[in-house]
């Protein structure tokens, strides 16, 4: 199986912790590239600093820009992709706060497509024409099992979600005939700042303590546990390998088996 990165470029947003580390850190081990994309000029120094580089030529960059930026980020990108053309793009942001749809401010909805619909529409078409001229693309959406089964609680997220789903599968029917995959990887409940704060959200409304919160949920999970950040990383790996090149318009779930849905 070919998954061999070496020479190609990978961007990776939401990269100073949780799941977008962890993918930095994969994509690096495969022999890629990688820049990492946040706000945290410091973090990601650091975090550039510390990738695996298994290769002598290997090299490692920071790019500081916020999702809810458009024009800054779309800024941001454009001067990387003018020195650098991005082969891989991990398109990764934090959820938008729990709470249910009824009663959620349209300022809400408006806030979480900017930062996801819009941030990922952004940086996708950045970086398209240099994945054309390279024959070499892959576009990955790290959003939510949410797109199958709606997850209580959020109902902005969830319908975030959905939006960023339906744009991914449209797009991947229109790259296809470029050689450009666009997937969707769904992750789970994930050992991740977010989870924390989903946990401790139910745990406050339900009256109970959090590590009893805690319980109850991993017992909704078929492995009885919530994943690790690197399990969710190495499916994004895979999607964006030579070995997934006719893999395209996929959500794929990481969740434990906890979607019931096919």
């Amino acid at each position: 199986m070919d998954l061999d990165l070496t020479g190609r470029h990978a961007l990776v947003c939401g990269a100073s912790q949780g799941i977008g580390r962890a993918c930095a850190v994969e994509l690096a081990q495969l022999g890629a590239n990688v820049t990492v994309l946040a706000r945290r000029a410091d973090v990601l120094q650091q975090l550039a600093e510390e990738l695996p580089r298994v290769q002598a030529s290997q090299t490692h960059d920071v790019l500081v820009a916020d999702s809810g930026d458009t024009e800054g980020l779309r800024a941001a990108v454009q001067r990387l992709v003018g020195a650098h053309p991005v082969h891989i793009l991990v398109n990764n942001s934090g959820g938008p706060p729990p709470g249910p749809a009824h009663g959620a401010k349209v300022d809400a909805f408006l806030d979480a497509y900017r930062k996801h619909l819009v941030a990922n529409h952004v940086l996708a078409e950045a970086v398209i024409p240099g994945m054309q001229a390279a024959g070499y693309g892959r576009i990955v959406n790290i959003i939510s099992t949410s797109v199958k089964e709606p997850i209580r609680g959020l109902g902005v997220s969830n319908t975030t979600r959905w939006a960023v789903a339906s744009w991914s599968k449209t797009l991947a029917t229109e790259l296809a005939p470029l050689g450009i995959t666009v997937n969707n990887v769904l992750p789970g409940s994930t050992k991740t700042p977010r989870i924390e704060q989903i946990v401790h959200a139910r745990a406050q409304k339900a009256g109970v303590a959090i590590a009893a919160m805690q319980r109850d949920m991993e017992a909704e999970i078929p492995m009885n546990r919530f994943a690790d950040p690197s399990e969710i990383a190495a499916a994004v790996a895979f999607l964006a390998s030579p070995a997934a090149g006719y893999i395209t318009g996929i959500n794929l779930p990481v969740d434990g088996g906890r979607t019931h849905s096919l």
